[in-house]
Order: structure tokens, then C-alpha cells, then sequence
């Protein structure tokens, strides 16, 4: 298979991300698809500006790519999602340029709580409208993403779900966390789990307060679990005290770093899945829950209906108790329950990584030769 660009057989498509993280869905993602570019025969190396320390042995320092802007054999393929610094020496690529876009959340989210975030959104969102001129392949992980893609005039993207494996959610769980999680479920109560930063546009206000009329109302002795790290300290302050204020301090946890046994740990011991998350791009831990069995309840925004497809119960509203509702009758409804489970489980092998393989291949397919 030869990818050929300007007459010439392409050898290379090497990727660069901002930042390159250990268990980060962006990362996971690109190291997936350099198993895909390297399957093809083609060189494939990942350049980053900030690495963390657990992928400095799969990654190579932004200075490293510089010197290959000049190949016009290699393509790059650039994974938008935050500002780039060093996005003025991106653009003297010569060779052919991809962009793989996992969306930019909208800065409003952050403007009060996080001002420099904001910022740092603004500017890649005007780094990205930049690249519509330059880029020979835009990709999308949602129809959502490619149509802002589409209107800043990219060439008409591809939707490719991002490329993940679910491998992982079948080792072991922690078994510490797991006897933690297990006695904490002893007295009873529904366990309500969402899995995501703790961000502004992933709303974990209206969550609590949909948990809070959900105890109040049918089981005051349920506990929600709330997992993932802070990207605003003002704003996990500002959910510290609302649950102080609803009495909720003692019935809502918030896990910040955890092992990936932790995690799974948590997918064994949830109940149910509720996400009141206002911006995504695709969304992971939708699916994770589906794979490890937990029925989820999502509200319809941007592109998590198309993520979940019939998989989950989804509301068109947040109303607090709309939502306490719509957890009760998953919740008091087995049937409903294991059909959400089933359909599910088949989501998720719909989204499996020989699928999405197969997709990234296809978008790639202009610059191929079989």
C-alpha cells in the first residue's frame, strides 16, 4: 500500500499533539493510530510540546519535528484540542497536513472560573480556523465536531469515532477500592457514578443538585461518586460548598487522581451512569460504563446522543427533578435496566477498535494506493 503526495511516494505520517498524557483518551487515541500508520509500512513518530513523564519513551520533543518540516515525503497529522505554542512552525509543514479534531470546548464555560483556560481555548480556537486553508484531510470524532469543522471551511471531514480499546475494562479492579466501594453499598442506596474532569461544561452543579432531589425524594441513602481530576480549582471549591449547603457532603465523593484498577473498581460497584455534561466532543466514560455494564442517563447535548446512539436514556432537559425522575425509572425498572445493558454491550462493539481501525483507514484512503 503506497500513500503518495505531489507525484511522490509518501514514507511518513508522523502526528503531534500538545500535550501527550498516560491515560487521557487524546493520547490512547494517537498511540492507536500509530499502530494503524505503522501496519500500513509508513514511518510514524509522535511529537508533543509537554509529555509526561509516563510517555516520554513513546514520544519525541516538539524540536525533534522541526527538523522533519521540510520533508515533503512525510505527512503530519495534527490532533486539535487546546492552544499550540509553537503553532507558527506547524504551519511551514510542507508535506501533506491532517487535522484530527477532538473539539474545543466552548471558552464561556470557563470565563469565570478559570480565566487562562479560557483564554488558551479562545486561542485554539483560532489556531484551528487557520488550518482550514492548509489541511488536505480534517477528521472529526462526531458529526457535531465536523460541522464547526465544516463551517470554518475545512475540506468535508470525516466523522471517525475516536479509536479506542475497551480491553483494558476487563482486568481486575483494585481489590482495596473494590471492598471500600462494596461495605460503602451495605446500608443500601443506589450508587450514581460519573466519570469526567471536573470542568465548568461537564456540569457537575446540575448533577449534584439532580442527586440531591433524587435522595430526597426516593432514596436517601444512594451516593454518587464523582471521578476525575480538577482542570478549575474555583469551580471543584465552588461544588465542595454546594454540597455542604444541600447536606450532601457525607453521600457524594470526589475521587481526583486514581489508579485505572480504581476505576474499575467504580464501574463494578455503579448502579447507574448520569452525565449532565453540556459540551463533548465524543464521550469516553459513556461508553466505558456501557462496557462494564452500567445503564446510562445522559443529557442531549452536543455530541453525546450520536455517541450513546439508542444506548441510553436521554433527557432534553436538566431540571433537577426530571432527572431524579428518569433515574428512578431505570433504577425501578429491571427490564429497562438490562435492556439499557444489552444495547449497551452492542453500542460498544459497534465503536469496537477493528470498527474504528477500519474507519481511520478509510479517511486516510485519499493518500492511498492499494
Amino acid at each position: 500500500m503506497t500513500i503518495r503526495t505531489s507525484g511522490k511516494a509518501l514514507t511518513a505520517i508522523h502526528q503531534f499533539l500538545p500535550t501527550f498524557a498516560d491515560r487521557d483518551a487524546i493520547g490512547s487515541h494517537v498511540l492507536e493510530t500509530q499502530r494503524l500508520i505503522r501496519s500500513l509500512g509508513l514511518h510514524s513518530e509522535i511529537y508533543s510540546e509537554d509529555i509526561h513523564p509516563e510517555m516520554r519513551s513513546k514520544g519525541h520533543p516538539f524540536a525533534a519535528l522541526v527538523a522533519a518540516t521540510r520533508d515533503n515525503t512525510a505527512g503530519l497529522l495534527y490532533h486539535a484540542s487546546t492552544g499550540c505554542r509553537n503553532f507558527d512552525a506547524l504551519l511551514a509543514w510542507e508535506g501533506p497536513f491532517f487535522v484530527d479534531y477532538h473539539n474545543i470546548t466552548d471558552p464561556a464555560f470557563f470565563e469565570r472560573w478559570s480565566p487562562g483556560a479560557s483564554d488558551n481555548m479562545r486561542l485554539a480556537r483560532r489556531q484551528l480556523a487557520q488550518l482550514a486553508s492548509r489541511c488536505d484531510v480534517a477528521i472529526a470524532h462526531s458529526s457535531f465536531s465536523a460541522g464547526e469543522l465544516a463551517t470554518l471551511g475545512f475540506p468535508a471531514p470525516c466523522v471517525v469515532p475516536i479509536l479506542l480499546d475497551f480491553a483494558h475494562l476487563d482486568a481486575a479492579p483494585d481489590r482495596r477500592r473494590l471492598a471500600r466501594l462494596t461495605k460503602a453499598g451495605e446500608h443500601g442506596g443506589a450508587h450514581w457514578l460519573y466519570v469526567g474532569r471536573v470542568a465548568p461544561n461537564k456540569c457537575h452543579h446540575d448533577l449534584i443538585g439532580a442527586f440531591a432531589v433524587y435522595r430526597a425524594a426516593f432514596d436517601p441513602q444512594a451516593r454518587l461518586s464523582l471521578v476525575g481530576g480538577a482542570t478549575s480549582e474555583s469551580y471543584w471549591g465552588a461544588l465542595e460548598s454546594l454540597c455542604r449547603e444541600l447536606e450532601l457532603r457525607a453521600s457524594v465523593e470526589f475521587a481526583d487522581t486514581i489508579s485505572p484498577g480504581d476505576l474499575l473498581a467504580y464501574y463494578r460497584c455503579a448502579d447507574l451512569f448520569v452525565s449532565m455534561s453540556e459540551h463533548e466532543g465524543f464521550g469516553v466514560p459513556l461508553l466505558e460504563a456501557m462496557q462494564a455494564g452500567v445503564p446510562v442517563v445522559a443529557h442531549a447535548a452536543t455530541a453525546v446522543p450520536e455517541t450513546v446512539g439508542d444506548a441510553a436514556l436521554l433527557l432534553d432537559t436538566k431540571d433537577p427533578v426530571a432527572v431524579a425522575v428518569a433515574a428512578r425509572r431505570v433504577l425501578g425498572d429491571p427490564e429497562l435496566k438490562a435492556s439499557l445493558v444489552k444495547a449497551g454491550h452492542a453500542r460498544v462493539e459497534e465503536l469496537s477498535l477493528a470498527n474504528t481501525r477500519r474507519m481511520m483507514l478509510d479517511a486516510l484512503r485519499q493518500f492511498v494506493d492499494a
